[in-house]
């Protein structure tokens, strides 16, 4: 799908309750000299921001901190290539392309907890709403006592140095047009504001902090801090959980660990420790 520039939006204001996103206004609070935003640009709909900027960036017509928005997403995808959709500016969908260089690819996978971490900590500050980390990119909130999915991470390689990260964050969605009973939105889980603006400002300057931290530390998940704060804020440690892994395999145990691979140590009844590093998550029981 060819992305729609929100100029040309005849429909900007059919749900008053859901205006556009100010582009100009983001501009002037993220792109300074020696930051790291370096461009924002916001369309009305597209398929997928992240296939967008992965494709931009192949062609060289990206560069870093190049932040794509779309008002509307018909092809946002999760996980194992999970379909994300939601009414039009009923959320914040967008990518950001980063080079980290000068960290070693093996810290690269990080990217999608650092994200989540950013992700949570932005919300908290300017929604006023306690959000929790399901590993490995999912953003849970509390809805009548009940846990719910509210928004996910998505990280690709783009190119041989580079990786788009995409979030999706479901704001004001109202609990007739969740796509399934398991999700959830800020608005549902009592957000203080659900003004986009404010809140897309505040996830890319939590982003912006954690990232630069990470790079100083040439991404070393203990001295950037970045470990032990997404251990904090991870739901799924102390939890009885099921891993659905790799070829039709599955794991049952307690999950006890973030190691430093950035890895889900899962502790079994049989008294084996094994870090998994790729698969589906299911909590078991309450933390």
């Amino acid at each position: 799908m060819t992305p729609r520039d929100v100029s040309g939006d005849d429909s900007r204001w059919s749900d008053l309750d859901r205006p556009p996103l100010n582009t100009a206004a983001l501009r002037r609070g993220l792109v300074r000299e020696g930051g790291l935003w370096s461009g924002i640009e916001v369309v009305a709909a597209t398929g997928s921001t992240n296939s967008d900027l992965v494709d931009r960036a192949a062609a060289g017509k990206a560069t870093e901190g190049a932040v794509l928005v779309a008002e509307e997403q018909s092809a946002g995808r999760g996980r194992l290539d999970r379909r994300w959709t939601a009414p039009p500016r009923s959320g914040l969908f967008f990518s950001v392309l980063l080079t980290p260089g000068d960290v070693p690819i093996a810290r690269w996978g990080w990217l999608p907890l650092l994200t989540g971490v950013a992700v949570a900590t932005g919300l908290s500050r300017s929604a006023g709403v306690d959000t929790a980390l399901k590993w490995p990119n999912d953003l849970l909130v509390t809805v009548g006592g009940e846990e719910r999915k509210a928004g996910g991470i998505l990280a690709e390689r783009a190119g041989e140095g580079g990786v788009v990260v995409g979030v999706g964050i479901n704001v004001t969605l109202r609990e007739d047009e969740l796509p399934v009973p398991t999700a959830g939105s800020l608005a549902l889980a009592g957000a203080v504001s659900t003004d986009r603006d404010p809140l897309l400002r505040a996830v890319l300057r939590s982003l912006e902090e954690w990232y630069d931290r990470w790079r100083a530390a040439a991404g070393d998940p203990t001295v950037s801090g970045l470990q032990e704060t997404y251990a904090a804020g991870c739901a799924t440690l102390g939890r009885e959980v099921r891993a659905e892994l790799p070829g039709d395999r599955s794991l049952v145990g307690e999950a006890v660990a973030v190691d430093g691979d950035g890895r889900l140590v899962i502790a079994t009844k049989e008294g084996v420790q094994e870090p998994v590093g790729a698969g589906d998550i299911v909590h078991l029981r309450p933390a």
